[in-house]
């Protein structure tokens, strides 16, 4: 009976060491895009709404009509911060110190660029273009700013090329130094890829990360498109989350966005955070 006592003692005292760790323990950020109709009616409503969700860290991908300063005092007001600011091709290209000096106003260690013009299909032409600026933008923002410059991809980059696609071609085209990349995982599965296999594969070349998931039967193409309904909460798709955020972790991703652009956000995100927090 004692040598019972004794046992269970011992592994009450250890409940804490077996018990499961979180997958997911620290709180996501969001995309402002999630909530852009409303931010376009009410800024400073609208983080209001956010904080009130337990989230704090920001990824503006507009000023919604605001100075960067004038955005940087509401988050400062709030306690929240802009960790990445995501900006128009054309502008990070012709426009590169402007967006710099109104990133390091607003607090952002990144700039994220989410879409390459391009008409038809995505071409070798178009990704050696693509790197040259990349590489290029990079450079002037880590140099004059400190800050690094990503690429958001948005599907259409997996088109075929020799023993790879062209997604690889830029990230291994690019200097590591001055380009880094935020992985959409939705825009990583439409076009029929693996998210796990590509952090694997680039590890830390992956700095931030789009949380998202993928309406189940939905078959995806290279076209970078699909109806915003077909994003639905963390969790419900067709996304292997779980997995996609060990390999993530493993990689080194610094900072995770929620991104919904459904219509449905204000009961999908809800979800979404719970599901993370469930893992």
């Amino acid at each position: 009976m004692k040598n019972t006592v004794v046992a269970l003692f011992f592994l009450v005292s250890l409940g804490p060491v077996f018990a499961q760790k979180k997958l997911f323990p620290q709180a996501p950020g969001m995309v402002s895009y999630t909530y852009r109709h409303s931010f376009q009616k009410n800024v400073a409503a609208t983080l209001d709404t956010i904080k009130a969700l337990g989230i704090t860290d920001m990824e503006f991908s507009n000023l919604f009509g605001k100075t960067a300063a004038e955005l940087r005092k509401l988050l400062d007001e709030r306690g929240m911060k802009c960790s990445s600011f995501g900006v128009g091709y054309p502008d990070a290209l012709n426009k590169t110190q402007e967006v710099g000096q109104n990133a390091k106003t607003l607090g952002a260690k990144f700039v994220r660029v989410a879409w390459i013009p391009h008409e038809g299909p995505f071409t070798l032409d178009m990704a050696k273009k693509t790197v040259a600026d990349f590489n290029q933008i990079g450079k002037k923002l880590k140099d004059d700013f400190g800050i690094m410059f990503c690429y958001h991809n948005h599907g259409f980059e997996f088109q075929k090329h020799e023993d790879g696609t062209l997604f690889d071609y830029i990230v291994q085209q690019t200097d590591p130094k001055y380009v880094g990349f935020e992985m959409d995982i939705l825009w990583t599965v439409f076009p029929g890829h693996d998210p796990v296999a590509l952090l694997n594969k680039y590890g830390k070349r992956f700095k931030l990360m789009h949380l998202k998931d993928l309406r189940k039967g939905i078959v995806g193409n290279l076209s970078g498109g699909t109806p915003v309904e077909n994003d639905v909460a963390l969790g419900t798709g067709q996304i292997d989350l779980p997995a996609v955020l060990k390999a993530a972790k493993k990689a080194g991703v610094e900072h995770y966005y929620i991104e919904d652009e459904s219509p449905s956000i204000a009961s999908q995100v809800p979800q979404s955070i719970a599901y993370l927090k469930s893992l």
